[in-house]
Order: C-alpha cells, then sequence, then structure tokens
C-alpha cells in the first residue's frame, strides 16, 4: 500500500515490538466472518472514471420528486447568499477558536448565532451549538440530571423516536429512571405526567410541535414540574417559533432542537445543527462552549469564549461533553440564515408555513378516503388517516413524483394507515393541489 510511508524493516520493527509477527495478528481476537471485507480496495482510477462513477451512483436517487416529508427535517428555502458567505476559505477548517486575538471573525459569528437561538427561544443565553436534534436533547438531559442531583426522566411519547432512541442509546450505560407517558387527541397527557412526578425528577422533556405536528401550550405542565423541583426542557421547531409561544415564555428551563431548518440542506442526513438555551441561572452546566463580548484594553468591541466546561479547561469531574470544530460551520450558516431573514422575516414565512399547511389540510379532508386528524392545533405539519396501508400509498406517491410524507406505523403501532404530512413555504399552490389530486386517484382506485 504505497501510501503507507513505512519501510518493510520498519514494519517488521514495530510488529516485533509489540509481540506479533504479522500484520494479520492485530485483528486475531475478531472473527474472520466479521472482519471487514473493506481491506481487498480495488485498484485506483483516473480523476475522470471516479466522476463517471460518483455521477452514475447519484443517477440512481431520486432528485425531481416534491416534498411533503417532514418528521423534524424540512424541505426550506436557503437564500443563495447563504452558500456564497459559507463558502468563503476562511471557514473551510474551522476550528474551535481557542486564540481570541486571531479568531475574531469566529467568535463573532458564534456570538451572533448564540444570540439568535436565544432570541428564537426566549431563553437567555445558548451554547456554540451541538452536533444535531437528538444529541442536543441527550445533553439537556443530562444537564438536567447534574444540577438537580437526581435521576429520573420523564418523557411525552409526543417527543421524536428518533430523540427518543439516541437518548435511551446514550445513556444505556447509567442509571437513570424514565418514564414514558402518552399523547391524547395530540396532547400531552397531563394526568400521565402528574401521576409520576416526584421529588426524584430531574426533568420532563415535551416538544412543540411534537412529532405528530400537535401544538400544546405547556406552561401548566412547566408549572406542576417546578413544584416538585425538576426542571423543564423543550424540543422545538425553530420556525414555528416566529408565531408559536416561545420556551421562554412557557417557563421552561432548557430549550434544545433541530437547527437544520435554519439554513441547512437535507443532504441525506446530515451534517445538522442541535441548538441548545437555557435559563442564565444554569449557564454553568451548559455544554460545549459560550463565545461572549467584551473590550480590550484600548476599549474596543472583542469576542472571546467565556466558558469552556472541557476536560482541558476545567476539573474532569465537572467536565461536560465537547462539542467543538466543524460543528461551528452548521451554526455559521444559522446565523447567516437568520440574519438575513431577519426577526420580522421568520414571522412571515411561519405564517407561510401554518397558512398553506392549513390549505392542504383543506384540500385532503374533502377526499374520500381520508380523515384530517383536527383534535389539536398545527403548525406545518399534521395528521391524517387513509382508507390503505400509508407505506403502500407513500411508494405509489412516489411513481407520481411526490415524497409524500412519513408513514408513521414506522415509528408507532397499530398506526399503519396514519401519514404525517409536512407543508413549507416552498410548496406552491399548484404543488399542493396536484398532490391531492395523485392522493385522491390512488385512495379511489
Amino acid at each position: 500500500m504505497s501510501y503507507i510511508p513505512h519501510t518493510k524493516e520498519q514494519t517488521k520493527e514495530m510488529l516485533k515490538a509489540i509481540g506479533i509477527s504479522s500484520i494479520e495478528g492485530l485483528f486475531k481476537d475478531i472473527k474472520k466472518e466479521l472482519r471487514p471485507k473493506s481491506f481487498d480496495i480495488p485498484k485506483g482510477r483516473s480523476e475522470f472514471e471516479v466522476i463517471e462513477k460518483m455521477h452514475k451512483l447519484a443517477s440512481k436517487n431520486a432528485t425531481d420528486l416534491t416534498n411533503f416529508l417532514g418528521g423534524g427535517f424540512y424541505d426550506h428555502y436557503i437564500p443563495a447568499a447563504v452558500d456564497a458567505i459559507v463558502s468563503r476559505p476562511e471557514f473551510y477548517t474551522a476550528y474551535t477558536p481557542y486564540q481570541p486575538e486571531s479568531s475574531q471573525g469566529w467568535l463573532q459569528s458564534i456570538y451572533e448565532y448564540q444570540t439568535a437561538i436565544c432570541e428564537l427561544t426566549g431563553l437567555d443565553t445558548a451554547n456554540a451549538s451541538l452536533y444535531d436534534g437528538g444529541t442536543a436533547l441527550y445533553e439537556a438531559a443530562m444537564m438536567a440530571i447534574r444540577i438537580t442531583g437526581r435521576n429520573k426522566i420523564i418523557m411525552d411519547s409526543g417527543v421524536s423516536l428518533i430523540y427518543r432512541t439516541m437518548l435511551y442509546t446514550y445513556t444505556s450505560n447509567l442509571s437513570i429512571e424514565f418514564v414514558e407517558t402518552p399523547v391524547i387527541h395530540g396532547q400531552s397527557s397531563r394526568d400521565e405526567i402528574y401521576k409520576h412526578l416526584d421529588e426524584k425528577t430531574a426533568a420532563v422533556i415535551v416538544q412543540n410541535p411534537n412529532f405528530f405536528g400537535a401544538i400544546d401550550d405547556h406552561s401548566d405542565v412547566i408549572e406542576k414540574a417546578h413544584s416538585f423541583g425538576a426542571l423543564a426542557i423543550m424540543s422545538v421547531y425553530p420556525i414555528s417559533l416566529g408565531v408559536l409561544k416561545t420556551p421562554g415564555e412557557m417557563g421552561a428551563d432548557i430549550a434544545t432542537g433541530e437547527g437544520q431548518s435554519l439554513g441547512i440542506p437535507l443532504s441525506f442526513g446530515g451534517p445538522y445543527l442541535g441548538f441548545m438555551a437555557c435559563k442564565k441561572d444554569f449557564v454553568r452546566k451548559m455544554p460545549g462552549r459560550i463565545a461572549g463580548a467584551t473590550v480590550d484594553k484600548d476599549g474596543k468591541r472583542g469576542f472571546v469564549l467565556t466558558l469552556q466546561a472541557r476536560e482541558q479547561h476545567i476539573r474532569r469531574e465537572k467536565a461536560t461533553s465537547n462539542i467543538c470544530s466543524n460543528e461551528s460551520l452548521c451554526a455559521l450558516r444559522a446565523s447567516v440564515y437568520t440574519s438575513l431573514v431577519g426577526k420580522e422575516g421568520i414571522v412571515e414565512l411561519a405564517k407561510l408555513n401554518h397558512d398553506k399547511s392549513e390549505f392542504a389540510k383543506g384540500l385532503l379532508e374533502k377526499i374520500p378516503g381520508i380523515e384530517v386528524k383536527r383534535s389539536s392545533p398545527t403548525f406545518n405539519e399534521f395528521t391524517i388517516v387513509l382508507n390503505k396501508n400509508a407505506d403502500v400509498v407513500v411508494q405509489k406517491m412516489i411513481d407520481k413524483g411526490f415524497a409524500a410524507g412519513f408513514p408513521l406505523g414506522r415509528f408507532y403501532k397499530g398506526m399503519n394507515r396514519y401519514l404525517l404530512i409536512a407543508v413549507t413555504e416552498k410548496r406552491t399552490k399548484e404543488e399542493i393541489e396536484k398532490f391531492a389530486e395523485a392522493l385522491e386517484k390512488i385512495l379511489c382506485s
């Protein structure tokens, strides 16, 4: 393998030093059937051949589907200026800006991002981003456990199953008690949450809008949680905050969410952006980094990392997760996007999403074989019940040029005929009408 710089003699010397006779000996503890076959690397190809191969692979993907798929990740319009700005070469290898004297641009971009997240959530402070909405929720749960010294988490089942699965996976070796409470007619079950609240509860986790698209005002749940000394964690959809009550207005202690809708393309699953904001009282328990504004010795405005709770900087037992490096590039996209759209733009964008969704509801509920679930108000995503299996319908809609939505039966037992549909500002009146026509033909055939 020509890309390995060691000579045969050097390799032999290293193998002798660790007590094995061959490279194969490095893998002796792994059964042969479990060893990767990727070591049999084919011969190299020319640049032209590689590009042709990639084009053929890419052509297998559907690129012309009209998208009504959501489930936590949404097809929003991204202004061209976002790509133009973040594609500048100084942002390509964005490492953690430890040296403020040479990192003022990056530190300011992080500071502006944090400010935008605080404005959106109505909370006091935000960190310099996390990996995605699911890991952000995990970090919030661990933060609540650190703050309260308790180990019980009550979580509403309207929280995305993706996030819940991630939370359980990350905490599988920890002594944490989880209680899941049901959703009733789209809303969090107050009775079930209150029944499980006690002095061992570290936090109550809810999502708004929840995975079914339903909007809820959790102010009463949060007040009840606080009466037991527990914290309230909310997972939120940032675009919806242009019109919905914010986590801060509801009294939440920590807010998290997926920031993909803030100028980040869907990209087959990533990279995405997890955001987190909290009350000022809890800022020292927050993971990652926080950038702050200050002045230098000449009185000029400058930016620094004010809190860095990583093990290199503080005692290990007090350290939190270290999230850094190129995650800031996604945060920069969100910062550029929110700056371009602005406060009034976020409100207008949210209204567009809601109004187009309501227009789609009105069309779909006229179709025989469709029941639009209206037990709760929704933002831009809603649930319908079909007279046929939703998975089958979705496959047929692909042939008609539509990514029709998310079949809820994949996540929830007994919901094989339920379909989750998302409508963003990108969907035109004509597209929504054609979507309804195609769905009617399939359901009535």
